[in-house]
């Protein structure tokens, strides 16, 4: 599976990146001017940023460059994914559907953009996602929850992957540093013990308008292995690698879109029924937030 989909986002238009000023090797809690917060699971020492919710605007406008999320964006991604564990190794197509919706969720405390992904496997359904993220006053993107709906031979088996920062221990984390140097990290994406969910990022170079991020969970061990996410200024994400592990899944972006408002209305109430649903399927968890609003998105691009 596509760990995180929702942060190889891209999109067509990006404001300037707002450059955070550090002065040690702690990546997300110097770059927001906070200590680490203590923690049993993050990526180590300090890796973990300290968090408040007045770190973060009221309207969740996410315009870091490595990692722009314009509402109505929709991105299509497409690869391979082969499973190892099988003699001989199984080769299953992979398509990934990423849009920023035009949609707001207040998630501990903090107002967030909803996306929602939705994965194929061999052009099947195979899970639906809403993702939850804001923007820090300084630039910093990080990733407050997710609600992954999964799905076998086409048809709903559950959400047993949900997290939600500031439940159950679970902690947001940076899903893109303000700006993004090869000696931050690694870095804490995100903390749900409850689910066994880790995931640390480390910046592995950044050559002109291109930066590599390694991502890994080490709590799965050798089994899981690397993933290698490769972000485009201005745009965002456009590929993905895989080293080491049991499955190894390579994604390039085939195509980015604006949507236009109809388009754009009828993806919010898609995702609008998602969130509904998650309070049935979830509600110790999901069913503790506030339900997703529409947000003003400023107008939309034509085609789709």
């Amino acid at each position: 599976m596509f760990r995180k989909s929702i942060a190889v986002l891209s999109c067509l238009v990006a404001l300037p990146l707002s450059l955070v000023m550090a002065g040690g090797a702690e990546a997300g809690a110097v770059q927001d001017g906070a200590a680490p917060a203590a923690a049993a699971t993050d990526c180590g020492p300090g890796s973990l940023p300290g968090f408040r919710a007045n770190f973060f605007p009221h309207e969740p406008n996410v315009d870091n460059t490595w990692l722009p999320m314009k509402p109505g964006t929709r991105s299509e991604f497409t690869g391979k994914v082969t499973d190892l564990t099988t003699s001989p190794p199984e080769v299953h197509t992979h398509r990934v559907v990423s849009i920023v919706t035009g949609l707001a969720k207040v998630v501990d405390g903090v107002r967030t953009v909803v996306l929602w992904d939705r994965d194929y496997s061999d052009g099947v359904l195979e899970e639906s996602e809403l993702a939850f993220f804001a923007q820090t006053w300084k630039g910093a993107v990080w990733l407050f929850g997710e609600y992954p709906e999964e799905f076998e031979s086409g048809k709903f088996a559950g959400a047993p992957s949900t997290f939600i920062a500031g439940v159950d221990n679970a902690r947001a984390g940076i899903a893109m540093l303000a700006n993004p140097t090869k000696e931050f990290g690694p870095y804490t994406e995100g903390s749900a013990p409850a689910i066994d969910f880790l995931d640390c990022g480390q910046v592995v170079s950044r050559k002109a308008d291109v930066l590599k991020v390694d991502e890994f969970n080490p709590l799965e061990g050798a089994a899981a292995g690397h993933q290698q996410k490769y972000y485009r200024a201005g745009e965002g994400s456009f590929k993905v690698t895989a080293s080491g592990g049991d499955s190894r899944e390579f994604l390039d972006l085939t195509s980015t879109t604006r949507l236009d408002a109809a388009a754009l209305a009828a993806v919010n109430e898609r995702a609008l029924a998602q969130d509904r649903h998650g309070y049935k399927v979830s509600p110790g968890v999901y069913g503790t937030t506030e339900k997703a609003t529409e947000r003003s998105t400023g107008g939309s691009c034509g085609g789709s």
